[in-house]
């Protein structure tokens, strides 16, 4: 047996009951076996993968909270310090009633090789809690924040380990929780990111990720003399990044026709109203029921349908595994030319592999969706120099961070003998800086 497949049997068998971290294992250590197989019985004397599988550290603990009637609730909270090999731990906090232990290792597995890919020096981590925002008033979210970080505190520092927002966590928690860092630790520092512009947080970062996904969508169509311009995308979720990609496509001359939440979706068949869907999603908080009253003409369906819409580019924007082998067929079937995830693993292995046999241009999350992590890196930067750049200089940035990444990954499946395969691209890239990095300080 080779030593990639016996490293994936010990992580099946002794993770039991975590199949998106079993997923997550599985395709990036497959994927990087032209690199191990020349040195197979050097990696495996070193046990480079055992080590690269396994999180340095995993911290578990209870989260009591008050409710508005004076009830007490308790949830768990969890950080998984995955790898620390190229700089410190960074990733978000996710507040969603799926999260478990097993969840959070696939997404902090993921961060590892998301964040080498950004060039910036950034390990992998993630956290949050089973926690639900939804239907919770301020002072709810806040004893809950408080609580949080009040265990959270005694693991992370500005140059230990950075979190940032995630699901269920965006400016209002990340303001929570800084807060109550600061009061407990007695330090202002860069120790959180996506914070408020007027407490250290950076211009860019709430548009970064849906930003950046349309960045490298249009990179790579760039390299195959093509483009965004005039090109009908289909878009799932409306939250932060599902928004932002939305806005940036039509600025870009794209016309992006749907969106979509844990209830339904919505298609608009003159190209979604940014403004609108900011309105009901930012400021009410609101159900996308509400989007038909501002756009007449649009329609609203229950349940999933988006992949079911004609389009020339896809971008899954909502959560891991919406994309499943039914979808991909429909998409392949309407034309689709190019699918760039935007939320972290929405695309099932079979339909990644359905894509890749039909040759569709696959973009995975941990270089598409990069650009958020990037420029949580850049806040990370304009913190310890105790600087603010403006939006432009932010946005150039995150720009020439996402088409570096296309190179790189593109470069990366070229040399392997995988042109134009880019979740192996993304994964071999990502994944040689850290192994040199861990190689050179030894086994630690």
């Amino acid at each position: 047996m080779s030593y990639v497949n016996e490293v994936i049997d010990r992580v099946i068998a002794e993770n039991p009951n975590e199949p998106e971290f079993h997923q997550a294992v599985v395709e990036v250590l497959h994927s990087i076996e032209p690199v191990i197989a020349p040195d197979e019985e050097k990696y495996r004397r070193d046990a480079l993968l055992e080590r690269l599988v396994n999180p340095e550290r995993q911290i578990k603990f209870r989260v009591p909270w008050i409710d508005d009637n004076g009830n007490v609730h308790v949830n768990t909270g969890y950080r998984v310090q995955f790898n620390s090999a190229i700089g410190p731990y960074k990733g978000g906090l996710r507040l969603h009633p799926s999260v478990n232990l097993g969840i959070i290792k696939f997404l902090g597995f993921e961060q590892i090789f998301k964040n080498s890919l950004t060039g910036l020096p950034i390990g992998g981590g993630k956290g949050g809690s089973d926690f639900d925002p939804k239907g919770k008033s301020d002072r709810e979210i806040m004893s809950f924040c408080q609580n949080f970080m009040s265990e959270l505190y005694k693991y992370i520092g500005a140059d230990t380990d950075v979190p940032a927002g995630d699901i269920g966590v965006g400016g209002r928690e990340i303001g929570f929780m800084f807060g109550e860092y600061k009061k407990l630790r007695g330090l202002f520092a860069g120790v959180l990111t996506g914070k408020g512009l007027q407490f250290g947080g950076s211009l860019a970062r709430t548009e970064a990720t849906g930003y950046g996904l349309l960045y490298i969508t249009e990179e790579m169509l760039n390299h195959r003399g093509d483009s965004v311009k005039g090109k009908t995308i289909v878009v799932s979720g409306a939250g932060n990044v599902a928004i932002y990609a939305i806005e940036k496509a039509q600025q870009l001359g794209g016309k992006p026709v749907t969106c979509s939440d844990s209830t339904g979706w919505v298609y608009d068949p003159d190209g979604i109203d940014v403004a609108a869907l900011k309105e009901i999603k930012e400021v009410k908080r609101a159900r996308l029921t509400e989007y038909v009253k501002y756009r007449p003409n649009s329609e609203y369906h229950e349940g999933r349908g988006v992949w079911n819409v004609k389009c020339d580019v896809a971008l899954p924007c909502a959560t891991q595994n919406e994309l499943g082998l039914e979808d991909a067929k429909a998409l392949v079937k309407n034309g689709v030319k190019a699918v760039a995830e935007g939320a972290n693993m929405p695309s099932t292995p079979e339909a990644i592999a359905y894509f890749t046999e039909n040759g569709v241009f696959f973009l995975p999350a941990k270089a598409a969706n990069a650009g958020g992590v990037a420029t949580s890196a850049l806040e990370m930067s304009q913190n310890s120099e105790r600087l603010r750049w403006t939006f432009d200089e932010v946005d150039d940035k995150l720009r020439y961070i996402m088409g570096h990444i296309y190179r790189k990954i593109d470069k990366a499946a070229e040399k392997y003998g995988l042109p134009g395969n880019y979740v192996a691209g993304a994964n071999i890239a990502g994944f040689e800086k850290v192994m040199t990095a861990m190689i050179a300080q030894g086994i630690v």
